[in-house]
C-alpha cells in the first residue's frame, strides 16, 4: 500500500483532531451549566447532585471537526437516590427526573435564545452557533447484603423508567482498549487516531451524517475490528475500514461494551449500521489504487481526498511539488512520488556512482 502516513497524520492535525481552542469553550459551556444546575437547584430547595462527570466524546477525546459545528458534549449529573425525591418521600420518575435538571438551568431565563427542553436520555441545552450541551440524570442506588456489605449501581433517567447504566465506565472501557491495542504512545495512540478518522469520514458529507451509525457505535466497532500498524496511520485506517465492513457482513449488531445484554443498534436489520458497511465498502473500493505496484503519490492522495471528501491532499501534494521545484529537489520528490524502497533510494546518488537521478 502507498505510503500516505505523513500526509493522513498533517491531516488529522489540520481537519480532524478538534483545536484545543474549541475544547476550552465546550469546557466553558459544560462548566457555566454546571453552576446553572446547581444554583437552580439550590433556588427550588432541591439537594444538590454528587458530582458531574463528562462523558462520550468529549470524554473519550474522539470528538472530530464539523463544519457545520454539530458538537455536543454529554455532561452526567449524579445523585444519591435518597435526594431524587418529591414532596412525599417518593423517589421521581424518570421524566420528573430530566424536569427538574431542566428547571433548574432553565433559570437563567437571560443565558438562552431557546430553552433547555427534557429529551429521552438527557435534558439538552441548545446554543445558537450549533452547539448542545447534554445532561443525562443518574441516580446512585446503594444496597446493603445481609452480612452488611454496601454495593451499588447506577440508574440513567432513560424514556419512561430508570436503566442501568453508568457512562464512567464507557470512558474507562475506552481507555483501557487504546491503551491495549495501539503499538504506540504518542498523539493519543493509534487507536483514538484511527476513531477519530472514521468519526470523520462518517460526517463527511451532509447527506450522510442522519443515516449513518452514530460516533458512539463506530468508536464501539474500531474497538472491536482495529489493525494497528506502527508508523502507518494510513494503513490501520484502510485494514480497520475492510475489517469493520467484514464485521459488519456478519452481523449488523453491536453490542453495548459495558451494559449485559444491551446493544448499541436496533437489532439484526439496523439500517444505520448497514449504512456505515455500505459507505466503507465504497470507499474500501475508492483506496483500491493505493495498492497498485504503479500508484504514485499524486494518485493515492487524490484517492484520500475522495475518501474524506476533501482537497487537502492534493492540495498539500501541490504545495510541496512547488517547494521542491523551489528549491531544486526534484529527483528526491521523483523517488519519493514512485513510492520507491529504501534499498532504490540509497542507490540513487546524486554524485554517481553507476545510477544516476
Amino acid at each position: 500500500m502507498h505510503d500516505c502516513s505523513t500526509h493522513i497524520l498533517a491531516y488529522h492535525g489540520d481537519g480532524v483532531s478538534l483545536p484545543q481552542s474549541e475544547r476550552t469553550a465546550m469546557k466553558t459551556r459544560r462548566d457555566a451549566n454546571r453552576k446553572r444546575v446547581t444554583k437552580g437547584l439550590d433556588s427550588a430547595g432541591h439537594p444538590a447532585p454528587d458530582e458531574f462527570v463528562s462523558q462520550g466524546s468529549y470524554s473519550m477525546k474522539t470528538m472530530v471537526q464539523d463544519k457545520d459545528n454539530d458538537y455536543d458534549i454529554d455532561d452526567g449529573v449524579y445523585f444519591a437516590s435518597d435526594d431524587l425525591v418529591g414532596p412525599r418521600g417518593a423517589a421521581l420518575s424518570s421524566l420528573d427526573a430530566r424536569k427538574r435538571i431542566r428547571n433548574a438551568v432553565a433559570e437563567d431565563k437571560a443565558a438562552f435564545n431557546d430553552d433547555p427542553v427534557v429529551k429521552p436520555n438527557c435534558v439538552r441545552v441548545q446554543y445558537s452557533g450549533g452547539y448542545h450541551v447534554d445532561i443525562p440524570v443518574y441516580r446512585i442506588i446503594e444496597e446493603i447484603d445481609a452480612a452488611g456489605n454496601a454495593s451499588g449501581y447506577v440508574e440513567l433517567a432513560a424514556g419512561d423508567g430508570w436503566v442501568r447504566s453508568d457512562a464512567r465506565l464507557v470512558t474507562d472501557w475506552f481507555e483501557e482498549k487504546n491503551k491495549s491495542l495501539s503499538p504506540d504512545t504518542s498523539n493519543g495512540r493509534q487507536m483514538r487516531r484511527v476513531t477519530r478518522y472514521l468519526k470523520k469520514i462518517a460526517r463527511s458529507r451532509s447527506s450522510w451524517k442522519k443515516p449513518i451509525l452514530g460516533g458512539f457505535g463506530i468508536t464501539v466497532l474500531v474497538s472491536e475490528c482495529f489493525v494497528g500498524k506502527k508508523d502507518r496511520d494510513d494503513a490501520a485506517l484502510h485494514a480497520t475500514m475492510v475489517a469493520i465492513v467484514g464485521r459488519l457482513q456478519a452481523s449488523l449488531v453491536v453490542a453495548h461494551p459495558v451494559t449485559p445484554d444491551a446493544t448499541i443498534t436496533t437489532g439484526g436489520a439496523d439500517p444505520q449500521a448497514r449504512y456505515l458497511r455500505d459507505r466503507l465498502s465504497e470507499l474500501v473500493k475508492v483506496l483500491k489504487p493505493l495498492h497498485a505496484t504503479t500508484c504514485d503519490e499524486e494518485a493515492a492522495l487524490k484517492s484520500w481526498d475522495r475518501a474524506f471528501n476533501t482537497t487537502f491532499f492534493s492540495a498539500r501534494f501541490k504545495e510541496e511539488e512547488a517547494k521542491d521545484e523551489a528549491s531544486g529537489s526534484r529527483n528526491a520528490r521523483l523517488i519519493k512520488s514512485l513510492g520507491a524502497s529504501d534499498s532504490v533510494r540509497s542507490a540513487v546518488r546524486k554524485d554517481g556512482g553507476g545510477n544516476y537521478a
